[in-house]
This record gives structure tokens, sequence and C-alpha cells, in this order.
């Protein structure tokens, strides 16, 4: 990332950069989708991509058009290298899924905003999932969440990168309220206890599970 160009990724090719504006829990609205379109027909960006964590990424913008194109889009940047909370990710629960037993895309939307700006020894992801079928990818995130009818079942550690791992559970049926603070909880530990750029599977192997679950008083 640039220090001098706001919210943007320099690209392979040296020249060009990518922006990704803030979805929260991958839900956008006309404004937004309409803002977007402007934006890539006026500046002639090549590619838009559905990212992985339920964002737009604009791929392949000239340097001197950066800051023009989020003037434009007047949308928040979606953070993608800092040191925090990259994005919420959460399947439609029982907004719309005829299979979802919990509200993951209030639980999801309720998480990012309010762990959004906090600062963390690493990059953090979360996925959040209105039911146990886990399409919010949740035991593969830093801070998991997966809905059952008797509440929420918590998971720490959780990666998807070059060195795979599953969560570990540190906690079952969560109200939605109790979830919000566990996961602030094990935050507030990590932030503490973990090591500049050592993402929560790391910290987790080295430390283990134990004393997060003593945080919690669920050991």
């Amino acid at each position: 990332m640039s220090e001098e160009i706001r919210g943007a990724i320099l690209q392979r090719d040296k020249l060009t950069y990518a922006i990704v504006p803030r979805t929260p829990a991958g839900m956008v609205s006309p404004e937004v989708l309409e803002a977007i379109s402007r934006v890539v027909r006026k500046y002639k960006i090549p590619i838009m991509k559905i990212t992985s964590g339920q964002r737009l990424a604009l791929v392949g913008i000239k340097q001197e058009d950066v800051d023009s194109v989020w003037q434009d889009l007047k949308i928040d940047v979606g953070r993608a290298i800092e040191l925090c909370v990259h994005y919420v990710q959460a399947c439609p629960g029982v907004a719309v899924c005829r299979y979802g037993v919990q509200d993951s895309l209030g639980l999801g939307l309720e998480l990012e905003e309010k762990f959004l700006e906090m600062e963390l020894p690493a990059k953090v992801k979360m996925g959040v999932s209105g039911c146990p079928m886990c399409c919010g990818e949740s035991y593969v995130r830093d801070i998991g969440l997966v809905g059952k009818k008797s509440g929420w079942t918590l998971s720490f550690g959780g990666n998807s990168g070059s060195r795979p791992r599953i969560g570990d559970v540190l906690a079952e049926d969560l109200s939605r309220n109790e979830a919000v603070v566990s996961v602030g909880s094990c935050l507030e530990y990590w932030v503490k206890n973990g090591k500049k750029r050592e993402r929560t599977a790391r910290f987790i192997e080295r430390t283990g599970i134990e004393a997060m679950k003593k945080v919690l008083g669920r050991s």
C-alpha cells in the first residue's frame, strides 16, 4: 500500500492501484452500486472483482485518479492491509434463508461497526453464519460465530491462508449480546498478549486456547 495514496494498493504492474470500498457484511444499496458504476465508467477502470470477503475491488486505477475516485464514490475505505478488522463476512441468516436460525446479518453488521476502528496486532477477518451449515466460513476466520437454535457458538484462531487452521471453539449457546461482549474480550486479550503481525491462528498455536477460555469464564 502506498502511504501517500489513501486506500490504494499497488498492483503487480507497479503502475496501477486497486481500491476496496467498504461494504459492511457484504451489504450494498442501489446508491452504492450506482456510485461504483459511475466511477468505473468515468475513469475506465478495467476490473471489478467480488472478493472472498464479500467486497468489491476496483482494480487498475491510474495513480493520478485514485483521490478523485474516492471523492466521487463518497464511500468509506474498506481496510485491506492495516492492522485492524478488515471485514465481517456474513450469510443471509434469518433475513431470507430458510435454513437460518439466527440473525447473522444483524450480528455481522453490529460487530463490524463496533470493532472496525480497534487497533490490533494483526489483521482480522470475521465470519458469521446463521446456521450450522456455516456459509459464513466461520471456522476458518480469526473470529467465527455460528448460529444454532440454542444460541451462538464462538470460535477463535481460524485461518484459510497458506497454513490453514480450524478455529477453536471457545463458547456455545451465547445470546447475541454475550457474543458481542465475548468477541470484544477475545480481541482485548489478543491485543495485550499478541505479537505485532501475529495472526490469531499463530497466536493460539503459541499460547494455547485454555487461557483465553479463562478470560471468558469458560474453562
